[in-house]
């Protein structure tokens, strides 16, 4: 249970099985596993563990609650499946913005029919949604499509150049921000632009996954960096994190915001969107950018990379699985995950695939780090996460990292700023008390 709630859903199940080796009956155990596949999304594995704990103890309550959970949940993924199956055309090819009407006391930001976005837009919308107000859906469809179209053109490896020179023409003063994750803290990335300024071609940002779920204002996060991409395509990138999928959005309140805020449809276009965003960067050819880490393969390369077919949920293992989901670990080798996905990886292999693509560094994300940042692995690889104060209880400082030309990072810690009363995960419906 203690790594249940430490979310180290793999070192959870771990314990689960070895207690069944000991004792088949031992009701616990398949109560624990079936909650941590639950949180991994594995519903079928989930509802497998709930049948052998109602089996065992058919007048546990609670136990016959979280198995109808996992029933409904199993039905809607198979119900989800049939109909990717049976209907090829997305949702994006069936609305039409342009015939949408928006009211006359709709007071806020306005985008012309063409979607074209302009910094007017932008600023409206950041400071319509500072005050708790929400943009048009029509605006917010055309975001999504444009976001989709620009994300869909580029690679699932995007090859970056630092600017000639920063947005006040100094050349010594050009750099890349990367930013790790956000988790919907919409006013602490308000406090990161305010800090570093807004992004632009000369002052190009790297938000590295994790946008969504978790803190409730992942709309507004991710609306607006979908904007800011389309203002700005060169002064915004955005990597896919493992919360930018069907599972974690579903159980961590991004699905549960969307359909509050908007409706069905939208979040929709959110996913088709999600499924588009870049797996990494590379900064110069040397700096590596990805969300969760490198990969179970000591032969991988950058072209393999380029290679994945992103357009889908991620598979279970895998490259694109590994980028999403591993972690570095102190010790030489690889490990299983404590997550339950992905692997944890050494300073070994850390060292291997830099030297084999000839490459400086590796700057992930994906874990919070007090400082908001950890260099790891001898400075081989470095950790930078930006949600301060992580779900209103971790007390961590949130970190941007800036690379200069001679890519030597340097780091900007910030702490938390206030929100209104909204808490984390207020739109998350998991019964398991995930």
């Amino acid at each position: 249970m203690a790594h249940i709630k430490a979310e180290s859903y793999g070192l959870a199940i771990s314990d689960a099985e070895a207690a069944i080796r000991i004792d088949p009956t031992y009701i616990k155990a398949y109560y624990r596993r079936g909650s941590a596949n639950f949180a991994l999304g594995k519903y079928r594995l989930a509802l497998r563990d709930f049948k052998a704990v109602c089996k065992l103890q058919p007048s546990d309550r609670d136990a016959r609650t979280k198995l109808k959970e996992c029933e409904k949940a199993v039905k809607q993924l198979a119900f989800a499946s049939a109909i990717e199956s049976s209907d090829d055309q997305c949702v994006s090819a069936t609305v039409d913005p342009s015939q949408m009407v928006v009211e006359d006391a709709y007071d806020g930001p306005r985008l012309g029919d063409d979607g074209v976005m302009t910094d007017e837009f932008v600023e409206g919308m950041l400071e319509r949604f500072r005050d708790q107000r929400l943009v048009h859906k029509k605006y917010v469809l055309q975001i999504l499509l444009g976001a989709k179209a620009l994300l869909q053109a580029e690679g699932s490896l995007v090859d970056l150049k630092i600017p000639e020179t920063d947005a006040d023409g100094d050349a010594d003063k050009a750099h890349y921000t990367v930013c790790g994750d956000v988790h919907g803290q919409f006013y602490d990335l308000l406090h990161i632009f305010e800090i570093n300024g807004l992004p632009s071609a000369a002052n190009p940002y790297v938000f590295n996954g994790d946008f969504v779920d978790r803190g409730s204002f992942s709309v507004e996060v991710v609306t607006s960096l979908f904007a800011l991409k389309l203002r700005h395509p060169g002064g915004v990138h955005l990597n896919r994190g493992n919360h930018e999928t069907k599972n974690m959005t579903k159980i961590y309140g991004f699905e549960g915001e969307v359909r509050h805020k908007y409706d069905a449809t939208v979040l929709a276009l959110f996913h088709e969107c999600f499924c588009f965003l870049p797996l990494a960067a590379c900064i110069e050819s040397k700096v590596f950018v990805t969300h969760g880490g490198l990969s179970s393969d000591d032969g991988v390369v950058l072209d393999d990379v380029r290679a994945i077919d992103r357009d889908r949920e991620p598979p279970d293992a895998g490259l694109m699985c590994d980028l999403l989901w591993s972690d570095p670990q102190a010790n030489e080798g690889r490990s299983p995950s404590k997550r339950g996905v992905g692997l944890s990886f050494g300073p070994d292999v850390t060292r291997s695939f830099l030297a084999k693509n000839d490459l400086r560094l590796v700057i992930r994300s994906h874990e919070v780090r007090d400082s908001g940042y950890e260099l790891e692995h001898g400075g081989d690889l470095i950790t930078v996460f930006s949600a301060p104060n992580y779900c209103d209880a971790m007390g961590n400082k949130g970190a941007f990292v800036h690379l200069h030309r001679d890519l030597d990072p340097k780091f900007t810690t910030f702490d938390a700023v206030p929100h209104p009363p909204v808490r984390p995960m207020a739109y998350a419906s998991s019964p398991f008390g995930l």
